[in-house]
C-alpha cells in the first residue's frame, strides 16, 4: 500500500485533491463506525478524490492537556488506517486556539469551502464543530448546502452494548479485553513506537525484547499479552509481550516490552506495532530473576496457545 498522503495545511492543497469527497471526525481509532463515514463519502461521490479530515492535536489535548494519554492511534496509524479505507489524502487540520475560537460558519467556509475545496461531506450523526461546538449535523447540512456542497449524516455503529464509539473501545482495553475493543475497530489495536535500545534484561534472561514507549497512546490494562508484531517490513510475527513498569527489576518507565517468536534479527530503530490479541495476566513482582524467567516461559507458551486459538 502506497504512504498515506497527510496534509498539514488546509491553505495549501494541491489542485488534484480539491474537489473531494471529504469524511470528518477526530477518527481515533478507525473504528468500524468510522470506516462507515468513510465510505458513504465515497458511495456519495465515487467520481471525486476521497479524503479524510482529523484534527492534530486531538481537541481534548488542546483543552485538557493535563489529561493522562488517550490516544488510540497517533497520526500515522491513524493515516494508515484511513488510507487503508480507501483515503487518498488526510487533512491532519491543526487544532489551536484560532481554530478553536472559529465558529461554525467560519469552519464551513475557511476549512471545508475555500481551504480544502470540498464537495461532499460525510460525518456521524453526533458531529458538532465551531468555536464552543455551536454547530451541529442541521447547521452542517445548510451551510453546506448553501455552498453547493452535499452532505452524508451516517447513523451510529451499533452492537449489543449500543453505539461503538473510541471511548467505549479506550474502556475494554484498559480493563484487559482487547478482542472486545478488536470486535469494535475490526482489526487488533496496536501500539506503534521506534525500538529503542533497553537494559538488555531480557537478552540476558534467554527472552530478547524489542522495546518501545507508549508515547502518548493510551495506557492499556498492565500485564502480559499475546501479541502479532508488524515489523517495518511488512512482516507479522507471534510474540508475548508485558506492558508496564517491571517490578522485578524495580523499572519506573512505561515500557511495551514484546518477545518475538522465533525470530532474529536487529530491530533498533525501526517502527514497529505490537498487536494485542489476548490478555495473558496481570503485572506482578517475582522472588528472583529465575522465577521470572520460568514465568516468561509458562507466558509464551500460553501466548502461543492464545495465538493459535485467535
Amino acid at each position: 500500500m502506497a504512504a498515506p498522503e497527510i496534509l498539514p495545511d488546509r491553505r495549501a492543497v494541491p489542485d488534484r485533491l480539491r474537489g473531494c469527497s471529504l469524511a470528518i471526525g477526530n477518527f481515533d481509532g478507525v473504528h468500524l463506525g468510522h470506516a462507515a463515514v468513510l465510505r458513504a463519502a465515497h458511495a456519495a461521490r465515487p467520481d471525486l478524490p476521497l479524503a479524510a479530515l482529523t484534527f492534530e492535536p486531538h481537541p481534548r489535548e488542546h483543552f485538557r492537556p493535563e489529561d493522562p494519554p488517550f490516544r488510540l492511534t497517533l497520526l500515522p496509524a491513524k493515516a494508515r488506517a484511513l488510507s487503508a479505507l480507501g483515503a487518498q489524502a488526510i487533512h491532519a487540520v491543526r487544532f489551536d486556539a484560532a481554530l478553536a475560537a472559529l465558529d461554525a460558519e467560519g469552519f464551513v467556509e475557511q476549512v471545508l469551502h475555500r481551504g480544502i475545496g470540498a464537495k461532499h461531506l460525510a460525518c456521524g450523526a453526533d458531529f458538532a464543530f465551531g468555536h464552543r461546538r455551536g454547530g451541529d449535523v442541521a447547521f452542517l447540512g445548510r451551510a453546506a448546502e448553501a455552498r453547493g456542497i452535499g452532505l452524508s449524516v451516517v447513523p451510529h455503529v451499533t452492537d449489543a452494548a449500543g453505539p461503538i464509539s473510541s471511548s467505549r473501545i479506550r474502556r475494554v482495553l484498559q480493563d484487559g479485553y482487547p478482542e472486545r475493543a478488536a470486535r469494535k475497530l475490526g482489526r487488533a489495536w496496536e501500539i506503534c513506537g521506534v525500538v529503542s535500545h533497553g537494559d538488555k534484561r531480557g537478552r540476558l534472561l534467554g527472552f530478547p525484547t524489542a522495546n518501545i514507549a507508549l508515547d502518548g497512546h493510551l495506557e492499556p490494562a498492565r500485564g502480559v499479552y499475546a501479541v502479532r508484531v508488524r515489523l517495518a517490513d511488512g512482516r507479522v510475527v507471534d510474540g508475548v509481550a508485558n506492558i508496564g513498569r517491571r517490578p522485578t527489576v524495580e523499572g519506573t518507565e512505561l515500557r511495551v516490552e514484546p518477545h518475538l517468536f522465533d525470530f532474529s534479527g536487529d530491530l533498533y530503530g525501526q517502527e514497529i506495532a505490537v498487536g494485542l490479541i489476548a490478555y495473558l495476566r496481570p503485572e506482578q513482582r517475582f522472588a528472583s530473576l529465575d522465577d521470572l524467567r520460568a514465568q516468561i516461559a509458562a507466558d509464551s507458551t500460553a501466548a502461543r496457545a492464545a495465538l493459535a486459538a485467535a
